[in-house]
């Protein structure tokens, strides 16, 4: 970011992979992600619970556990 990176790709509860890879275990938590930001005094304008409340929502819908460490804190 100081660098300039505006973009930064991130998903819900970390949820993902690649079939391909199988040591791939997922992608960045979006909720991971906006933890850091905030703490940085980065206002995103995310509401972080409702964030790690649906995050965990899907996670459980889709029968799969949630790797996101924020998702773990406050839940």
């Amino acid at each position: 970011m100081q660098r300039g990176i505006t973009i930064i790709d991130a998903s819900a509860g970390g949820l993902g992979g690649c079939p391909y890879a199988g040591s791939a275990t997922g992608n960045l938590a979006t909720e991971d992600l906006v933890w850091h930001l905030h703490g940085l005094g980065i206002d995103t304008g995310i509401d972080l619970q409702k964030l790690v409340d649906t995050s965990a929502w899907l996670a459980g819908y889709m029968g799969r556990t949630c790797l996101a460490r924020t998702v773990a804190a406050l839940t």
